[in-house]
């Protein structure tokens, strides 16, 4: 995958944000329809989308390159977790180190990366992308939400169910089975899974772009922490995971695949957590849309950086 290809798919995706904005703009979307839309992608589509994915025969070698990104991964997990503790350890407002410290880790890898994934490498992709997926899940309803209950009990019983009936941690589930088994689906199962889920990249930029609609270059001003986190976010932290996963000698598809995922822009659960601990989710929403917007010249950055190699 060259350059210039993975540059006229983030152009693509942009412009399917636009859409977005421009749908949001003229009433056509309202903020409950956007809510609405953000269930159907992350639990209905992004799930179909991971079945089939892995709706091919079973092959050694490509379970053995997951098994190693999902070892990658979570070790690029636990040394930016550890740097953005020392990085954001003196912010003295916490809300603004608890938004810096999540927004640095986590990235937006389902609404962004999977469609990219589908997008650059089709159903390969997406099968590579579950190392990611399932990073993410574990470490961000785990630690991640932890960064936002530090004064609070923490109910891990309920963020190990939140882990593992989440839809899409399901979809592995079950796209493992079929994997590992070569079991083939029903014909008209396999039909609708193929009718279904081209829909879930166009709808879920649309969906960013919508919640982009609304922001005011008066409003672009954040902390100087928070711009920090940005630049962690969209530039230090993936080429740290970048290096990590060569050095676990990781190439070709499963390297770029994950690089993308890495490389995407701030979570947008980092707005969810801060109002659920009763913060001003104001500075976590303003970070969030500057991190996808930057997002769009500082993916490609990043996979550049990784084709070097």
């Amino acid at each position: 995958m060259s350059i210039g290809q993975i540059f006229n798919q983030v152009v693509i995706i942009f412009l399917l944000m636009l859409l977005g904005a421009i749908i949001r703009k003229l009433g056509f979307l309202h903020p409950q329809s956007i809510n609405d839309l953000t269930n159907i992608t992350l639990y209905f589509l992004s799930p179909i989308v991971i079945i089939k994915a892995f709706e091919q025969p079973f092959s050694r070698s490509r379970f053995y390159q997951l098994l190693l990104l999902i070892v990658g991964v979570f070790l690029t997990y636990f040394v930016s977790i550890l740097i953005a503790k020392i990085f954001f350890h003196n912010v003295k407002d916490q809300n603004i180190r608890q938004i810096a410290t999540y927004g640095s880790i986590y990235s937006n890898n389902g609404f962004m990366g999977v469609p990219l994934a589908q997008g650059l490498f089709g159903s390969v992709g997406v099968f590579y992308a579950v190392a990611s997926m399932i990073g993410f899940n574990v470490m961000s309803w785990t630690q991640g939400i932890g960064i936002f209950q530090k004064r609070q009990p923490h109910d891990w019983r309920t963020q190990l169910k939140k882990i593992i009936f989440n839809p899409n941690i399901i979809a592995i589930v079950i796209g493992l089975f079929l994997f590992i088994s070569s079991f083939r689906l029903p014909k008209l199962i396999a039909g609708f899974i193929d009718y279904t889920s081209p829909a879930f990249t166009p709808l879920s930029m649309i969906v960013i772009g919508s919640n982009l609609a609304n922001l005011r270059i008066k409003n672009i001003k954040l902390p100087t922490a928070l711009w920090g986190s940005l630049f962690v976010r969209n530039i230090f932290f993936p080429i740290l995971g970048t290096i990590i996963l060569l050095l676990l000698g990781i190439t070709g598809v499963p390297l770029f695949t994950t690089v993308i995922f890495s490389a995407c822009p701030v979570a947008g659960l980092v707005v969810l957590f801060t109002l659920q601990s009763n913060g001003d989710a104001r500075p976590a929403t303003v970070l969030m849309s500057i991190s996808t917007i930057l997002s769009l010249a500082t993916i490609p950055l990043i996979y550049w950086f990784a084709s070097l190699w």
